[in-house]
């Protein structure tokens, strides 16, 4: 009898959990993500904001490697719905260097159509596992 009433309680809590999980991701977030993978590297991925019943276009980022597999680059496009098209928005650069990575923070200048260091953004760390 007690491990009955133990293995429903068991049961009941789990269905507990789940109901709180599902409920909690319905009302975190409407973004719907898609990757793109090549070679076991993800290389992009495409963010789509959840309106109703449809989907649409928010941000999409594109990922580059350096031989190692390591990260080197991570831009980030906003979808303009004027324009219907993706623009530049942000780029992270990585520098590896032995077990540091420093990482660099680009801003996307629209007059002059480059991106734009931003100094006090730039972090230098130690990667434990490099």
């Amino acid at each position: 009898m007690k491990r009955n009433i133990s293995v429903k309680a068991a049961l009941l809590s789990a269905l507990f959990v789940v109901c709180g999980m599902s409920a909690s991701a319905e009302h975190r977030s409407n973004l719907i993500y898609n990757s793109e993978e090549a070679n076991g590297l993800k290389v992009a991925e495409t963010i789509y904001k959840s309106e109703g019943n449809t989907l649409a276009k928010y941000m999409k980022y594109n990922y580059t490697y350096d031989a190692q597999r390591r990260m080197t680059q991570s831009e980030g496009l906003k979808w303009n719905d004027r324009k219907g098209k993706w623009e530049k928005d942000i780029c992270l650069r990585y520098a590896y260097n032995g077990k540091s990575v420093t990482t660099t923070y680009y801003k996307w200048n629209q007059k002059k159509g480059a991106y734009e260091l931003l100094p006090d953004m730039t972090v230098t760390m130690d990667a434990t596992n490099l």
